[in-house]
């Protein structure tokens, strides 16, 4: 057996813990949906705002960490593309979703104010984290101010979602297709106590996180070996395994009937990734994070940005049907993600 403290790792290795360490994230996934949607329940926050904050850290648990030991390891460029590329990777997975939901588009079915607002706070960070790779170089105890000024958009928009869910000046037109968010039996799960489904949410999300840092290591090993750039890595193979929380979960949450939770899953770890750059940030000790990242990911945060706009308009317009059983969020939604990894991949 090879020595596995000693990077890069064979690649029959490499490919292995990929593999498998995504297959983990996988099967949590299944269950964080299915736990999430009784908590949603039980704590009386409604199935968006939960998505949003507790499905956000701990789907986007993974994603941290693999930031944050990339950049650790001196690899700034593959800590800054995970997490931008995953926002990409994740808001493709609606698109994904939308084709498990038969009745009609999941944007129509699934449209909330807290929805809608969330996708406005991410893409507000999405802007500022663009910003902090223009404005000059600083450093605050060891960290760009930019940071700083990540979480508390994040603190005050998720305030603000909060206040909006208790007195709504908006409303989505309620349809024959429109799926709102009310409590439901939930079988075996809706008879466990509160404490054990918070224990097992708890749990599973660690183990998530913990898939998170095996697919770090094989990415580093596969770059070395394979000469592929960090951008590319990061910005697709990375993303893609991180995206993988917020994918299952939302298809699961769709085969349940949790419609307004599968867009909320997604929205939520798209914002926890914005704050991984802080994490990556804070970790990273030769200087601001923000200022490594080079133009692929750039183009990775620009695409996200573009995305989350898109995503935004679907839940708007809400379009009943389209081609191919998606609308025509889903139709560019899914050409974007396309169209980066093509030039990434040049």
């Amino acid at each position: 057996m090879p020595d596995l403290t000693t990077m890069p790792w064979p690649l029959p290795w490499t490919i292995g813990v990929f593999v498998v360490a995504g297959a983990v994230t996988v099967a949590g996934s299944v269950r964080l949906a299915l736990l999430g949607d009784t908590l949603a329940d039980r704590t009386g926050w409604g199935e968006a705002l939960f998505g949003v904050v507790f499905f956000g850290i701990v789907t986007g648990l993974s994603g941290i960490v693999m930031s944050v030991v990339a950049a650790t390891s001196g690899e700034p460029d593959l800590a800054y593309s995970n997490a931008v590329g995953g926002i990409a990777a994740q808001t493709t997975a609606v698109a994904v979703a939308d084709a498990f939901h038969r009745r009609a588009n999941l944007e129509h079915a699934a449209a909330s104010l807290a929805n809608l607002l969330s996708g406005c706070l991410l893409m507000a960070m999405l802007a500022l984290a663009l910003l902090a790779s223009y404005v000059p170089q600083a450093s605050v105890a060891g960290i760009h101010p930019m940071s700083a000024v990540l979480v508390a958009a994040y603190v005050g928009g998720l305030i603000l979602i909060r206040q909006a869910g208790v007195q709504p000046m908006w409303q989505a037109t309620v349809t024959t297709e429109t799926r709102p968010d009310v409590p439901r039996s939930h079988d075996a799960l809706n008879r466990r106590p509160a404490a054990r489904l918070w224990t097992q949410f708890t749990v599973v999300g660690l183990l998530v996180a913990a898939g998170g840092w095996l697919v770090t290591l094989a990415a580093e090993s596969l770059v070395e070996i394979t000469g592929l750039s960090a951008g590319f890595v990061g910005g697709v193979l990375m993303g893609i395994v991180n995206a993988l929380p917020e994918t299952v979960t939302a298809i699961t949450a769709v085969r349940n009937g949790a419609v307004t939770l599968a867009i909320a899953a997604v929205l939520g770890g798209n914002i926890l990734d914005v704050l991984t750059l802080v994490a990556g940030d804070l970790a990273y000790q030769q200087g601001s994070l923000y200022h490594t990242a080079g133009s692929e990911e750039l183009l990775a945060t620009t695409t996200s940005l573009f995305m989350t706009a898109t995503l935004l308009g679907g839940l708007l317009i809400r379009q009943t049907c389209g081609w191919g059983r998606l609308g025509f969020e889903g139709i560019l939604l899914l050409a974007s993600y396309a169209a980066m990894t093509i030039i990434l991949a040049l």
